[in-house]
């Protein structure tokens, strides 16, 4: 059996880590039949505010790739959580635009979902806190 180097096991960990704390997210949602992309759609659309963004713009934003935004949206303005537009200046652009029933159900789920992430993590504190998004920031970065 080979000795597992340090980045692997800190690359495992990562994975188990962010698989844990997306089970719970994945149970939270469940009964808002949101999957948790689709709630990230939503959580992006409601910072972008009434001027809304691009499909290529809520791209760009999101925590995991999907490369299938068009039919991401569709699930969603199906069920009235959000609406797509075409821009006048550019025809080529599609705006989607969170509706009050995504911000309604953004408001609902807000509470259950800030308290799951203090249970899961509120026990290391501010500072090991803050330390560890430095050290996931500085581990997204390219290495040099």
């Amino acid at each position: 059996m080979t000795e597992r180097r340090t980045e692997e096991e800190a690359f495992v960990n990562l994975q188990k880590t962010a698989d844990a704390l997306m089970q719970g997210i994945a149970v939270l949602l469940k009964p808002a039949a949101l999957s948790a992309t689709q709630y990230n759609v939503l959580r992006i659309l409601r910072g972008a505010g009434k001027d809304g963004l691009a499909c290529g713009e809520i791209g760009a934003r999101m925590i995991t790739r999907d490369p299938d935004i068009t039919r991401l949206l569709d699930r969603l303005e199906t069920r009235g959580l959000v609406t797509r537009a075409r821009e006048l200046k550019d025809r080529r652009v599609i705006t989607a635009r969170i509706t009050k029933d995504g911000l309604r159900m953004l408001k609902e789920l807000d509470a259950p979902i800030q308290r799951y992430h203090e249970s899961q993590l509120g026990h290391m504190g501010e500072k090991k806190l803050v330390e560890l998004i430095w050290l996931l920031e500085l581990a997204r970065r390219p290495s040099v």
